[in-house]
């Protein structure tokens, strides 16, 4: 997965919306104005490309026992987030799909019912 496809797969979720809320580097994805991923654009330029994705604290734990690629989010909340990264080549498409997903539905998860039901 490249940067662009990362990027396409976010926004084809339902009310993502993407921003650059810290700097001109730091692609934010949230749903319903709340994140759940989010890249260095100038460490994908030197090939150091990873994603922080919000995660279930303990599936976390499992992710980073199972992948040397998976650890604790990088400048995140260590138990929440995940630094998942691509240069290592341990992760499949499927997967990081995956975790994209979980990240997304932990999210969706702690919205309003209210919220939620508009994403239906």
């Amino acid at each position: 997965m490249n940067i662009e496809d990362f990027r396409n797969y976010c926004m084809a979720k339902k009310e993502v919306t993407e921003h650059f809320p810290f700097d001109d580097d730091v692609l934010v994805f949230k749903v319903c104005n709340k994140m759940f991923a989010l890249a260095s654009l100038s460490k994908w330029e030197k090939g150091e490309g990873f994603i922080n994705l919000k995660c279930d604290p303990e599936y976390a734990q499992e992710l980073r026992a199972d992948y040397d690629s998976i650890k604790p989010g990088y400048h995140m909340h260590k138990q929440q987030w995940n630094s998942v990264y691509f240069h290592e080549g341990e992760l499949t498409h499927k997967l990081i799909t995956e975790l994209i997903d979980h990240s997304y539905d932990v999210v969706v998860k702690g919205l309003p019912k209210k919220v939620k039901e508009s994403l239906k």
